[in-house]
């Protein structure tokens, strides 16, 4: 689903850098209409992508104004043409994207996945590795860090996370007293922010390729997407906070807000009301026919063989790539430090997981009809399941990559830069950042149209700011390196607190939680996170501490503050 994004994105850096400059300056503050009107109508509609397209159907009607107006023509016919040539022009867009071979392995390597993540779920593999980390459960404690641990194992896919977790713990956090409020907000928890920084997900293709394209925004095309991706990985803080806060709640025992009244009521006996099982139709396509065996082995196999397929093809893709310099390094050792940081930096991800996620599916289905699992009819149904249920996203995804496409096109990026670049302080910015992506992905309910309307509006920024303020080619990278992950991080934000974000909802489904019990009992929980983020995290590290001494002294000060204000559930 969240492949086509990163699909039409790149495209975006065809347009001219003059057009843009004197779009910049024939249309000033208005460059900023077509990503802020998606922002807005997404926020009062829930409607995402009919929101997407009036923002790209504004941009293309901006551009095919400044044509007329460099052709000089002002009559009624010309007005006419504008219209008509702002709609080819969206049509444009979403075609010359489609075309680029880097962005269709990208919108294949993610339905390739979603068909893996499928085809084990259907052979039973996930509930038997699920299952297996169960057994040593002995109390709620137990219960909660087990069911973290489990969703830490299904870190290819958010939405596999919250499909398959859910099923599988609502049990065992049902015989413990465990709310179902509090199973939801782990399962949320450790969707996202874990397929967020995985180096095999259905995300990482997304955010390296955004990476790679929004660099171009600022003119530096020779970069290693892939290796900056890694070097974000420490400073995703909010994930990091995220995923260290469902631990702490747990063996602290300790809660506030909504949380502590649904957890207390639980251990008196008083069980939340399911929510009606909308879910149902997802679990019963995916649920493994009747009278089979579940092996942990249905789902190691094809999941090992994506990862390790993965990083071979990673290998040989930027093998492939390198120049004759390096070329010549990496054949002194294959497999030195610096041949595998070479190659994996040059690799072309889209098409190395692509590659990598089919043959996974194929190992997957021949696996499934040696075992008997299911028939070839129903093994190609349940791949195909895998590739529905990822339309919606892919839709999104599209007008989403196209109204960045036309963000640059506009000059959006260097308006903002002449806007703010100046004023905005450098120990400040990555801070800000991170609470404007937070603040967009709660409108607007998506991490990926976060992502993508907000990287090419803050690397430019973040790179002017870093020049400006004097600093160094490697401080300049590092500073952009926080910055990158202020984006990523702060996109994951509205996925733990936006009613209308896609985890929000299936999380919920699967803990068979009320929605609206979900959303008021995380919400304060995601905001507290986000606070520790900012004050113990990005401000500490902006202003040059090391980041392993901000990942600690955040975790200490979210522990201190759960004492103070959290109370112990008995």
């Amino acid at each position: 689903m969240r492949i086509l994004f990163l699909l039409l994105f790149a495209l975006s850096l065809n347009a001219s850098d003059e057009l843009a400059l004197h779009n910049k300056e024939l249309f000033g503050a208005l460059t900023l209409l077509p990503p802020f009107l998606a922002i807005i109508l997404a926020f009062l509609t829930k409607e995402v992508i009919m929101s997407l397209f009036i923002g790209v159907f504004s941009g293309t009607l901006l551009l095919s104004i400044s044509s007329n107006l460099i052709a000089k023509e002002f009559s009624f016919s010309a007005l006419i043409d504008t219209v008509v040539l702002a709609f080819s022009s969206v049509v444009k867009h979403l075609l010359n994207s489609i075309t680029d071979a880097g962005n269709a392995g990208v919108i294949l390597q993610v339905l390739c996945i979603g068909g893996v993540v499928a085809l084990i779920t259907k052979m039973g593999g996930v509930s038997a590795i699920a299952n297996s980390l169960t057994r040593f459960i002995k109390g709620p404690v137990a219960a909660q860090v087990n069911t973290w641990l489990v969703g830490l194992c299904i870190f290819f896919d958010d939405y596999a996370n919250s499909l398959t977790v859910g099923p599988i713990m609502r049990p065992i956090a049902d015989k413990f007293k465990v709310s179902r409020e509090k199973l939801s907000f782990i399962l949320d928890s450790t969707a996202a922010p874990v397929a967020g920084i995985a180096i095999v997900s259905t995300w990482i293709g997304v955010e390296v390729g955004l990476i790679n394209t929004a660099y171009g925004l600022i003119n530096i095309k020779d970069i290693n997407a892939f290796g900056i991706f890694l070097e974000t990985i420490p400073y995703r803080l909010f994930n990091i906070f995220m995923l260290s806060f469902v631990v702490l709640t747990a063996i602290s025992k300790r809660e506030f807000g909504p949380m502590y009244i649904a957890e207390s009521n639980c251990r008196k006996g008083i069980i939340s009301k399911a929510a009606l099982d909308v879910g149902a139709e997802l679990e019963r396509e995916l649920k493994p026919n009747d009278n089979i065996s579940h092996k942990i082995s249905d789902a190691l196999i094809p999941i090992l063989t994506l990862i390790i397929g993965a990083l071979f093809c990673f290998y040989f893709s930027g093998l492939s790539a390198l120049d004759e310099e390096s070329l010549k390094k990496v054949q002194e050792n294959y497999f030195s430090f610096y041949a595998l940081r070479t190659t994996f930096g040059e690799a072309d991800s889209s098409i190395a997981l692509f590659q990598a996620a089919l043959f996974a599916s194929v190992v997957a289905v021949i696996m499934g009809l040696i075992r008997k699992k299911f028939n070839h009819k129903e093994a190609i149904e349940t791949w195909l399941h895998g590739w529905k249920s990822m339309i919606f996203t892919i839709a999104m995804l599209l007008f989403a990559w196209s109204l960045t496409s036309i963000v640059k096109e506009l000059g959006t990026p260097d308006y903002i830069v002449s806007l703010l670049g100046e004023k905005t302080p450098k120990i400040l910015l990555p801070s800000v950042i991170f609470l404007f992506g937070s603040i967009m992905s709660f409108a607007i309910g998506t991490s990926y149209g976060t992502m993508g309307i907000l990287m090419p509006l803050a690397i430019p920024l973040a790179y002017a700011v870093a020049n400006q303020a004097g600093l160094s080619p490697n401080e300049v990278h590092h500073y952009m390196v926080i910055s990158i992950s202020c984006v990523l991080s702060g996109a994951i934000f509205g996925n733990l607190c936006s009613p209308i974000a896609d985890t929000m909802i299936l999380s919920a489904m699967s803990a068979k939680c009320e929605l609206s019990a979900h959303v008021k009992t995380q919400m304060p929980y995601a905001i507290f996170v986000c606070a520790v983020t900012v004050i113990f995290g990005y401000l500490p590290v902006s202003a040059g501490l090391p980041v392993w001494l901000v990942i600690i002294v955040g975790i200490f000060a979210m522990y201190i503050l759960l004492r103070f204000i959290g109370k112990k559930v008995e």
